[in-house]
């Protein structure tokens, strides 16, 4: 299924200028059908599964509590 990019922006939830510049650097392929680039979804699942992943991780360390007992010393 094609879709156009600010719809892919939505499914990945990444900023639109993003996946743009991902374009312009030959890393997105699309197809231009004449008005807009468009691009198929199927190709981004795995990567969807990646970001989901990577962020679940970084909201479970993000509430990790910071250990109590760690020596920093204060130089000054």
């Amino acid at each position: 299924m094609y879709v156009t990019i600010s719809e892919l922006a939505v499914y990945l939830e990444l900023p639109e200028e993003y996946i743009e510049k991902q374009v312009k650097l030959g890393h997105v392929k699309t197809v231009f059908d004449g008005r807009k680039h468009l691009v198929n979804r199927e190709q981004f699942l795995w990567h969807k599964e990646q970001l989901d992943t990577k962020r679940k991780l970084l909201a479970q360390e993000a509430e990790e509590p910071l250990p109590e007992d760690w020596d920093a010393k204060d130089e000054d």
